[in-house]
C-alpha cells in the first residue's frame, strides 16, 4: 500500500497576528481599563485608534466575559446612551491591577527571549 505524502504548508503571518491578538486581548482590555472605566465598543475603538488600525476587534465579550468571570474587572456603571441603550462600563479590580502587572512581565520575558532566539536584541 503506498501513501501519499501530502504537501504541507505553514501558517501564515495572519495566523500569527491572531494567534497574537489573542494572547494578548486581555492585557489590552486591563490596560485601556486602568486609564478609565469604558464600555466595550469604546475599547475595540480605542485599540483600533492606537494600533493604527492594525488591531481590530469585531467583539471582545468574550475576553470581558472571562476577565469578570475571574474578578478581574467589574461592572462600574450602567449609562443609557441617547439612542437608549444600555452602556456597562467595566473597570479593573486590584486583582486586576495585579493579573495585568503579571501578564506585562511574562510578555516582557518572553519577547525579550524570543528577541535572543532571532538574535534581535
Amino acid at each position: 500500500m503506498h501513501m501519499v505524502k501530502r504537501k504541507k504548508t505553514s501558517g501564515s503571518p495572519e495566523n500569527l497576528q491572531i494567534a497574537l491578538k489573542k494572547a494578548t486581548t486581555e492585557m489590552m482590555v486591563l490596560h485601556l481599563l486602568l486609564e478609565k472605566p469604558m464600555y466595550t465598543y469604546e475599547m475595540m475603538n480605542a485599540i483600533t485608534e492606537r494600533s493604527g488600525g492594525d488591531i481590530t476587534f469585531n467583539t471582545l465579550y468574550l475576553s470581558i466575559y472571562r476577565l469578570e468571570e475571574n474578578g478581574y474587572i467589574r461592572e462600574h456603571e450602567k449609562v443609557m446612551s441617547e439612542d437608549n441603550r444600555t452602556r456597562i462600563y467595566f473597570a479593573v479590580t486590584d486583582a486586576g491591577t495585579e493579573y495585568l502587572d503579571a501578564l506585562i512581565l511574562e510578555y516582557k520575558r518572553y519577547t525579550a527571549a524570543l528577541a535572543r532566539v532571532l538574535e534581535l536584541g
